[in-house]
């Protein structure tokens, strides 16, 4: 009983459609480690540096505020969202937020890359599963067609040998849907902190304008 429900064997009664099936499971294992891995990587804590360059700039000190955000690491995503909009603020305040929100959008496209492929692993798997199960279904019923005697057994084994497909299907959309879900759940999560963020900058920027700060 061990291995006639082993995955192997569950695979070999599953035919041809299982093919496409363990490549997308693999597709979809292999994007959710990365895009955690890359998330991860690239911090996405938004308040302790925006505290920081507040604090600086409400002390006039906009070039320490400036020097802190050029030599702050990579993988701290705000910090170039921050530097495009202190940078920018010379200008004006339309240009420096439309630099800073232009920065974020690209952080965040970064940060949302492959999650499309994602949701349409999410769609071609069950769909694939539910392919392969009508064709096993088809040759299911062109077995008892062809038998001389029908039996309840012949039929629920043909039966659920088609259903395989279906199941290996949905858990693989169910898995793709999970981790699409958090991850953009938390990429949700650090474009409103930036918003947010870039707005009280803003005001900050404004409110403590000084000589170094404005354009003549």
């Amino acid at each position: 009983m061990t291995e006639e429900w082993s995955l192997i064997h569950l695979f070999n009664l599953g035919g041809a459609f299982m093919w496409p099936l363990l490549a997308f499971s693999v597709a979809t294992i292999a994007l959710v480690i990365e895009r955690i891995a890359y998330l991860l990587y690239h911090s996405l804590n938004v308040s302790r540096l925006r505290d920081e360059v507040s604090s600086l700039i409400r002390e006039g000190k906009r070039s320490e505020a400036l020097a802190l955000l050029q030599n702050a690491p990579r993988k701290l995503t705000c910090a170039s969202i921050f530097l495009a909009l202190v940078s920018n603020a010379k200008h004006g305040e339309a240009r420096m937020e439309k630099a800073a929100e232009a920065e974020a959008r690209e952080r965040i496209r970064r940060l949302e890359n492959g999650f499309n492929y994602l949701t349409a692993l999410a769609s071609l798997a069950p769909l694939t599963g539910f392919l392969g199960t009508v064709s096993g279904m088809i040759g299911a019923f062109k077995s008892i067609a062809s038998a001389t005697e029908v039996n309840a057994q012949l039929v629920a084994n043909g039966i659920y040998e088609a259903l395989i497909t279906t199941v290996f299907g949905l858990c693989i959309a169910i898995l793709a849907l999970v981790a699409y879900n958090l991850l953009i759940q938390r990429v949700d999560t650090f474009a409103a902190d930036i918003v947010k963020s870039i707005s009280d900058l803003t005001s900050d920027l404004l409110e403590h304008a000084d000589g170094e700060g404005r354009g003549e």
